[in-house]
């Protein structure tokens, strides 16, 4: 399957919100989903290394970085961490770096741009909290899916098997 989302759409049109298409694929899986865990901070990607370090279980890291592209919540370290973790992927609404890297590592990531400029690890920011942006609601235990069409999310999981 090289697309995941024009079928999703078409067969659960009721149960799919759109995230506004400002995203780019930048990991090796262009196609993911998963539960969702959210994580809300600023410049500053303390939470998500303390969960890519931990057991992913298939799920998906849903970062609000409040659009900043200023530095970087996501680099190659922490993809290769939540990928040997078992983390399906990371929607990020911020900046990301080391993409050629990335694109190497078997991991969705979908982020606004890239930025070379590291974040600082002062371990602000909130786990599993409501997150709206891209012109939705993402709450913890929602169902994002992403290729490289956009990213969506619903409150229920999707039957994959179309």
């Amino acid at each position: 399957m090289l697309d995941l989302l024009p079928d999703l759409c078409d067969h659960y049109p009721e149960q799919v919100k759109l995230l506004h298409p400002v995203f780019t694929s930048y990991g090796n899986k262009t196609i993911f989903g998963g539960k969702v865990v959210t994580v809300k901070c600023f410049e500053d990607n303390s939470i998500v290394k303390q969960l890519v370090n931990e057991p992913g279980f298939g799920r998906v890291i849903v970062v609000d970085g409040g659009a900043s592209v200023r530095k970087a919540l996501l680099g190659d370290m922490l993809a290769q961490a939540a990928s040997d973790n078992g983390w399906a992927g990371l929607v990020i609404n911020g900046a990301i770096r080391d993409a050629a890297t990335i694109a190497t590592i078997a991991l969705g990531v979908q982020a606004l741009n890239t930025i070379p400029m590291k974040t600082e690890k002062l371990g602000a920011g909130s786990l599993n909290v409501t997150l709206e942006f891209a012109g939705q609601v993402i709450k913890p235990g929602d169902y994002i899916y992403a290729d490289l069409n956009g990213v969506l999310v619903s409150d229920k999981e999707l039957s994959l098997s179309l």
